[in-house]
């Protein structure tokens, strides 16, 4: 019975950890000519990350500029070494990607 007063009191004994990982990737395009060949590029890299990750992406910042992006991404996990290796993979998967130059990978614990 979830409801319970031996079930609450087991509840508020455990204790649940959340590490949430904020990383902040500022991107150089050089051979986007137009904000559709920026966009082709970023949007790529993003389903690549996702999928592999499994992490939520979005451009944050230089949205109209043609050879700049900022991408933002966030990860959850209850193991924070878990999201430490996670962190160098997805700057090794980004260093990789031969179509865009990483200029500054920034992290952040929430």
């Amino acid at each position: 019975m979830w409801g319970c007063n031996a079930c609450a009191q087991q509840r508020n004994k455990q204790s649940y950890f959340m590490h949430i990982l904020l990383i902040k990737l500022n991107l150089q395009i050089p051979n986007a000519h137009s904000l559709k060949e920026k966009r082709r590029q970023i949007k790529s890299l993003k389903d690549r990350l996702s999928s592999r990750f499994n992490a939520s992406i979005a451009e944050v910042e230089q949205l109209d500029s043609w050879q700049q992006s900022v991408i933002g991404l966030c990860l959850l996990s209850n193991d924070k070494s878990y999201l430490d290796r996670q962190y160098s993979l997805i700057e090794t998967v980004v260093l990789e990607y031969s179509e865009l130059e990483l200029i500054s990978a920034d992290r952040e614990w929430l």
